[in-house]
């Protein structure tokens, strides 16, 4: 039994084909062709990177690690440890640290343009995934809906194969009870 689009659109998500998004036409459709829809959306997103776009996310996961905040505080610690006691006399970068202060400046004016892309590709990605999810899970409704009506087909096709049978057994059973004797037969 092979349906059109219009007619599945209509049925089960009770709207118009004209009204229906370009993704829930292909979920539609998918149901009509009985293809999956799921895919792998990392490894999409994967080859779509550029070597910026990788370098960024690096330095966003490193920057955003536990790693990074203890070795950079142990960084700052020698720095001011070595600064004000063991280089008292001749220190490259005395107390205020005016030259550690550029360099923490320098490292956060790059740092957080990065992040803040890696972030808005994340965004994206994330925006991909729930639109997946969206086309996955409606496609399970649809199949669901799709079982439940095979179903109802089915039980309603036994109910009509019990009933002749009923009617085939009562014509049986009247024509026994034609057969007996009157007094045979029960009141």
């Amino acid at each position: 039994m092979q349906k059109s689009l219009a007619e599945i659109a209509r049925r089960w998500l009770t709207r118009k084909p004209e009204s229906l998004s370009e993704a829930e036409k292909g979920v539609l459709q998918s149901a009509i062709d009985r293809r999956t829809i799921s895919r792998d959306i990392n490894a999409v997103h994967e080859h779509g990177m550029s070597t910026g776009d990788r370098i960024a996310d690096t330095i966003a996961r490193v920057g955003g690690s536990w790693s990074f905040i203890i070795t950079f505080l142990v960084f700052l610690a020698i720095w001011t440890i070595g600064n004000t006691v063991l280089l008292s006399v001749k220190a490259f970068d005395p107390y205020p640290f005016i030259f550690l202060n550029l360099v923490l400046s320098m490292i956060a004016a790059l740092q957080a343009p990065v992040i803040m892309m890696s972030q808005n590709r994340q965004a994206e990605r994330d925006r991909i995934d729930a639109s997946h999810d969206y086309e996955v899970n409606l496609k399970a409704e649809i199949e669901i809906m799709a079982l439940h009506e095979k179903f109802d087909d089915i039980r309603h096709q036994d109910i009509l194969a019990l009933r002749d049978e009923m009617a085939t057994l009562r014509a049986v059973l009247e024509r026994i009870e034609s057969r007996l004797p009157e007094t045979g037969r029960p009141a």
